[in-house]
């Protein structure tokens, strides 16, 4: 699994964050997503994938 965030489509909401703080976070900049682990391990990714569908904006998407 890798995640990957388009930064150029991200609202900062933060509904990454506050699903998986250990994966994501907000830059102190603009408040867009910072992806802290690009390739998590499997037992996060229901989490991941949550996280994904709950993005507003679109912004963040799956790789297997």
């Amino acid at each position: 699994m890798k995640i990957k965030a388009d930064t150029g489509r991200c609202i900062g909401a933060g509904m990454c964050v506050l699903t998986l703080p250990q994966v994501f976070d907000q830059s102190e900049d603009d408040g867009t997503v910072v992806v802290l682990d690009a390739e998590p391990s499997a037992d996060v990714a229901p989490a991941v994938n949550r996280a994904v569908q709950l993005c507003p904006s679109g912004a963040l998407s799956v790789e297997e």
